[in-house]
């Protein structure tokens, strides 16, 4: 695995684990519209809550894969801050009912309880802000050895996530080399460097292994469209593939299904993106 530069000597944090089991159920800590959250059925695939080794322990996991067959191909989903709740684990059961292995890794699971966070100030300054960028790519560098060990091909692999999810998508496109895809809904692009989280997106979009679609709101306030055409406007200048596509009428979280951000038409509409862009580059 290659290293971006500025982590790869960071050391990682504190060992122990906050989290030994996933979310159940919905994210307490945003406001949510359960009626019109999407409910994808397990017919045809296998589901189920693992674990992924790592240095001191066990991260707790989601996976779903199509029920018969082997050598699936593979794609990390990145969680958004509020955990991997059912949301996350809908969107897994989504891309198995595609074809793909999907695995979301609770990435925060050392730092702290987000099953029963309900401020989201409070989970950005006790956990996010937290989580050395370092070690969260070698936490998803272990999810994918785990992939490979559990009926997934990790020559076809994709990433992708939402909200700060989109952010290590990013990262994750300029760290691994290999990595075939990426996929970054409204995934920040800038912020304040701190030493375990030294660089932004922005700072890794001329170093991406692979072509990278971001799906961004121009209704977004904390994420201007013209930063994100910034970052697009990098990595082109350093002949990187990305292309970006910002919906008029979308706002943040316009894929979440169960928060009133959520945007039906664009949502669909960047699922359907996404599945073609992973086929387009090798993943599917």
């Amino acid at each position: 695995m290659n290293e971006i530069s500025g982590l790869q000597n960071y050391p990682m944090a504190r060992r122990g684990f906050v989290m030994t089991s996933l979310i159940s159920g919905l994210t307490l800590a945003t406001e949510r519209v359960q009626a019109q959250a999407i409910q994808t059925d397990a017919t045809g695939i296998e589901t189920g809550e693992t674990k992924i080794p790592v240095p001191g322990g066990e991260l707790p996991a989601y996976y779903a894969r199509p029920a018969k067959g082997t050598h699936f191909p593979v794609i990390l989903v990145n969680e958004e801050i509020f955990g991997v709740h059912d949301y996350i684990k809908d969107v897994c059961r989504r891309l198995a009912k595609a074809g793909y292995m999907a695995v979301a890794t609770e990435y925060y699971a050392r730092i702290g309880d987000l099953s029963k966070m309900t401020d989201v100030k409070q989970i950005i300054s006790d956990v996010i802000s937290k989580e050395p960028d370092a070690q969260y790519m070698a936490d998803a560098d272990a999810t994918v050895a785990w992939a490979a060990a559990h009926k997934g091909d990790v020559q076809r692999l994709g990433v992708t996530g939402f909200c700060r999810g989109g952010r290590m998508t990013w990262l994750y496109a300029a760290h691994s080399t290999q990595v075939k895809a990426a996929v970054a809904w409204y995934g920040p692009v800038g912020g304040t460097p701190t030493p375990i989280q030294p660089a932004t997106a922005t700072d890794y979009a001329d170093s991406l292994h692979c072509p990278l679609l971001g799906l961004y709101g121009e209704q977004d306030t904390s994420i201007p469209v013209a930063a994100v055409r910034a970052a697009q406007a990098k990595a082109k200048a350093a002949h990187k593939t990305v292309e970006i596509v910002i919906y008029p009428d979308a706002g943040h979280g316009f894929h979440a299904d169960y928060r009133p951000s959520y945007n039906k038409a664009d949502a669909a509409d960047g699922w359907k993106r996404m599945l073609a862009w992973f086929k387009q580059y090798g993943v599917a």
